[in-house]
């Protein structure tokens, strides 16, 4: 009985996302940990366009509560909002990619 009530408890957000400076050319890693496993429709986004699992974009999960999102290579115009919704949960941070303007395209 005690398992059963203890499934049925809404997760909430242990550790939310924090704020990231970066320079232009490294990777940005972003980490939000959950008070159990189970939760659906996870989805992380930048600036409110979803993100999806590729060479530049690395998202990941342990043990169902951690999870990771890393942008790699990133270049100034990444900057923005990173957003994690997992159900009705939700975290952002600041993405902050500081670079020499000579640099900048």
């Amino acid at each position: 009985l005690l398992l059963l009530c203890h499934a049925e408890e809404a997760a909430v957000i242990v550790c939310g996302l924090r704020n990231t400076d970066v320079f232009v050319g490294e990777s940005a890693t972003f980490t939000c940990e959950l008070s159990h496993p189970g939760v659906k429709n996870v989805q992380w986004w930048l600036d409110g366009t979803p993100l999806h699992n590729n060479l530049v974009t690395e998202i990941s999960e342990q043990d169902g509560r951690i999870h990771t999102l890393t942008l790699n290579d990133v270049a100034c115009h990444d900057s923005g909002t990173v957003t994690f919704r997992a159900g009705s949960l939700i975290s952002a941070a600041k993405l902050l990619v500081k670079g020499i303007s000579s640099l900048e395209r």
